[in-house]
């Protein structure tokens, strides 16, 4: 695991981000799917761009929690489906940031 401070950082906000998204998923009466999906997608693109060199850690720190909360409250692994839409914003915001053309 690098030891880069600003790669540090944005492990640290992914993961509270990944929380506030779990939570927000899990509130009584929250009932959007499309947002909450969404919003991973786009999380995990902006986390997958700031560092595209491992983007399945921000895939994994911004959607298992949804997924998690499900498995240890009713053993639904089929909940773990969430995650693909981590590891597409995540593979997606990697690639836009690999082929970005070098600024003068």
């Amino acid at each position: 695991m690098p030891r880069d401070p600003k790669f540090i950082f944005f492990l640290i906000l992914s993961v509270l981000a990944g929380l506030f998204l779990g939570w927000m998923d899990s509130r009584q009466g929250w009932d959007d799917t499309g947002i909450t999906a969404g919003l991973i997608v786009v999380i995990s693109a902006l986390f997958g761009f700031s560092h595209p060199e491992r983007p399945w850690i921000w895939a994994l720190t911004v959607s298992i929690w949804i997924p998690l909360h499900a498995i240890l409250l009713t053993g639904d692994f089929k909940m773990l489906v969430v995650t693909l839409f981590g590891f597409a914003g995540a593979y997606l915001g990697a690639a836009v940031k690999k082929n970005k053309p070098a600024s003068k």
